[in-house]
């Protein structure tokens, strides 16, 4: 089906991507494509859509395939049809079907009788039987796009698929169908996604690299179980390495000691048998000479150990350390913090958000998920909760409270600012700067992103940026609330944030279609809207 040999990609501006892509898909494979943000997923799946050139190396592929990009505004000025590529066929149908039986028109079609059927079909599977193919793509939701080109899968009737990040626009109910098109199709799927879900899905996971592709033969949880045998060989090795060095060091120390007590020993003998003053200078130059030599042999000996020890620690995970490090909230548990007594909002007089008004309420200390399909108030409701939006019907309690509000694009950091900067604006307790510093090396940033501006960070990075800016400000909210926090992150900065949430003991609201992120992070109850 699909063979990439020696694949790289250089950048224009020169920079390497990865190099020496190897990888074989057969026919029914399901394959995830994981990685750290920036490796080049995106990319490897244009260059196997055909959309962008290797730098190097060769692809054979059998079939043609589909390729679902991340993001879709760049079809905004197509109508559905168009997008779809399925325009012509359909008005050469309708024509022919009006009586207009032109040789041109057969030709559009190619036979293919069943397309208008399958356009219904797929476009009812997919919850889109309301849209017109010949709506713009502008009108529709961010979610409404993807199913559209999901939708395209089988009216197509694609063998190859490549999905980049499928689930990020859709919500619960969109995921589920999604789910089950990937356990129930034949295609062949190559999908990049951070859904930990969908990837238990997939039957091949291939961690990339910029070196390369290194292919687990399982699903997520089988790579995670793999990556943990690594993990803890790797801390093996590296406990093995502190051992050698340890002992090199101490073999460097007893065989200078014993050097230098031969040396005075032959000094001493030199001096008592008489010897010529040029021979007893030789004597002590060679002597001095052997000690530095063994000093030598034995510093380098060190040196090559302290670099391979080096070399395994940098290999280590860092989720540890990223935590958000202040006190818990003053508030006692249990205190109300919002009360809502028959509430609802709409944006119009007339169609308010939900069918029955809501009545709930939020104590501190509790761990809250808020649920709902797309356009059904999720954000809304936050707003209410922050005291931003008032409810047009009922009233609401909300208790003196220090909130933080976290959304996917991580709005807290000020794209006008460098990291260095950034960080600064969070520091009113005047830390030293070498202690900035610090938390900034800590949270992933060395010295060479100090300077950076942070309109130029990736989704991980402006997250990351955000924790360490909470920990430098070091006053624990009462009330943590996220919304979509994971949409634009890689794996590795999920963890990240799940367990520096998991340190926070305060109040903790979250909208998330991620439930494995959810689970992870300890949700007790949900408001379902």
């Amino acid at each position: 089906m699909l063979t990439l040999h020696s694949v790289s990609y250089t950048h224009p501006n020169k920079d390497l991507l990865f190099t020496d892509i190897n990888l074989t898909i057969n026919n029914h494979d399901k394959i995830a494509l994981i990685g750290s943000n920036g490796v080049g997923k995106s990319t490897l799946l244009k260059i196997i859509a055909k959309e962008l050139e290797p730098s190097g190396g060769k692809i054979n592929v059998d079939a043609e395939p589909y390729y679902i990009p991340q993001i879709c505004g760049q079809f905004n000025h197509l109508s559905i049809a168009q997008a779809l590529r399925i325009e012509n066929k359909l008005n050469a149908l309708n024509e022919i079907l009006n009586g207009n039986i032109s040789e041109e028109n057969f030709n559009l079609l190619n036979d293919d009788w069943t397309l208008e059927d399958r356009c219904k079909d797929a476009l009812n599977y997919w919850h889109l039987s309301n849209l017109d193919l010949s709506q713009k793509m502008d009108t529709l939701s961010g979610g409404q796009k993807t199913k559209v080109f999901l939708a395209g899968i089988s009216i197509h009737q694609y063998e190859l698929v490549l999905l980049d990040e499928p689930s990020n626009h859709l919500d619960i109910f969109g995921r589920q169908l999604l789910y089950d098109y990937i356990q129930s199709t034949e295609s062949t799927l190559v999908i990049v996604s951070h859904d930990r879900k969908l990837l238990n899905l997939l039957d091949t996971v291939c961690e990339l690299n910029s070196n390369g592709i290194k292919v687990y033969g399982g699903d997520y949880d089988f790579y995670k179980e793999q990556k943990q045998i690594e993990i803890n060989a790797l801390n093996q090795d590296i406990q093995s390495k502190e051992k050698d060095l340890k002992k090199a060091k101490e073999k460097q120390r007893e065989t200078l000691e014993r050097q230098r007590k031969l040396d005075t020993r032959a000094k001493k003998s030199s001096g008592k048998a008489g010897l010529p003053k040029i021979v007893s200078n030789a004597m002590k130059n060679s002597a001095e000479l052997s000690t530095a030599k063994i000093a030598g042999v034995h510093t380098e000996k060190i040196g090559i150990v302290r670099t391979e020890l080096q070399k395994l620690r940098s290999s280590l995970s860092e989720i540890n350390q990223m935590k958000f490090g202040f006190d818990n909230s003053k508030l006692h548990r249990g205190k109300n913090l919002f009360i809502a007594n028959s509430i609802n909002f709409g944006y119009t007089t007339e169609n308010y958000l939900w069918r029955e008004n809501l009545n709930f309420q939020i104590v501190s200390g509790e761990r809250i998920s808020v649920k709902g399909a797309n356009g059904s108030g999720k954000t809304t409701l936050i707003k209410m909760i922050l005291g931003y939006l008032v409810p047009q019907i009922g009233t609401v309690f909300i208790a003196e409270n220090k909130s933080v509000y976290i959304d996917q694009d991580y709005s807290l950091i000020d794209n006008n600012r460098k990291v260095y900067e950034q960080s600064q604006q969070f520091n009113t307790f005047a830390l030293q700067e070498h202690e900035i510093k610090i938390r900034l090396n800590r949270f992933l940033f060395p010295k060479e992103d100090w300077d950076k501006p942070c309109n130029a960070l990736s989704g991980g990075e402006r997250m990351r940026l955000m924790l360490c800016c909470l920990s430098i400000y070091n006053q624990s909210p009462d009330i943590i609330i996220l919304d979509e926090p994971t949409n634009n992150l890689d794996i590795y900065n999920i963890e990240i944030l799940t367990n520096a949430i998991n340190d926070y003991q305060g109040t903790l609201i979250v909208i998330s279609h991620d439930e494995t992120f959810l689970e992870q992070i300890n949700i007790e109850r949900t408001i379902n809207l």
